[in-house]
C-alpha cells in the first residue's frame, strides 16, 4: 500500500507552484502583472457592477435579460478597460483605434463564449446548485474571472505586442 503524507504533498504542490511562478516571471516584465492585476480589479469590479446594474433593469421586463445585459455591459467596458491598460499598464505609444481595435477583437471572443456560456451555468447554478434568482449574478461573477486570466494573454501577445 502506497501512503503518502499530506505535508509530502503540501511541499509537491510548493514546488510546482513556485516553478510555474518563476517561468511566469520570466514571461512577464518586472512590474506589468501587478500594474494589470491593479487595473484588472478596477475592471472587474467596474464590469461586474456594470453587469449586475443591467440584470437588476433588464431582468425583470425580458426572458433572459441577463444575456442582453452581458452584450451590453461587455461593449461599455471595453473601452474602459482598454484605456487603463493602455495608459497604466502596457504603457504604448501605438495608434488609439489600432489598439482599441484589437482589444474589441480580444475581448469579444471572451464575449462570444461567455455569452454562449452563460444560459447553461445559470440554468447548472439555478437548478443543480438551487440558487435561484442570484444563479445569473454568480454565473457572471464565474465567467469574469476565467476572462480576466484569459485577455491578459491576448492584451500581452496581440492589442498590445510591440512592434516587430
Amino acid at each position: 500500500m502506497f501512503h503518502v503524507e499530506s505535508s509530502d504533498v503540501l511541499a509537491m504542490t510548493a514546488d510546482r507552484i513556485q516553478a510555474w511562478t518563476h517561468r511566469l516571471a520570466n514571461h512577464v516584465p518586472a512590474g506589468e502583472l501587478g500594474r494589470y492585476l491593479l487595473v484588472g480589479v478596477w475592471n472587474t469590479l467596474f464590469g461586474y457592477s456594470t453587469f449586475a446594474a443591467l440584470v437588476f433593469i433588464l431582468d425583470p421586463v425580458l426572458a433572459h435579460g441577463y444575456v442582453l445585459a452581458n452584450v451590453l455591459s461587455g461593449l461599455v467596458n471595453i473601452t474602459v478597460a482598454f484605456l487603463g491598460y493602455k495608459w497604466f499598464v502596457f504603457k504604448t505609444k501605438g495608434n488609439y483605434l489600432r489598439e482599441w481595435a484589437r482589444a474589441v477583437a480580444v475581448y469579444s471572443t471572451g464575449i462570444a463564449v461567455g455569452t454562449i456560456c452563460l444560459p447553461a451555468v445559470v440554468q447548472t447554478l439555478r437548478y443543480g446548485a438551487g440558487l435561484g434568482r442570484s444563479a445569473p449574478y454568480i454565473a457572471g461573477a464565474l465567467l469574469t474571472g476565467v476572462g480576466v486570466i484569459l485577455s491578459f494573454f491576448g492584451h500581452k501577445r496581440f492589442t498590445f505586442r510591440e512592434p516587430a
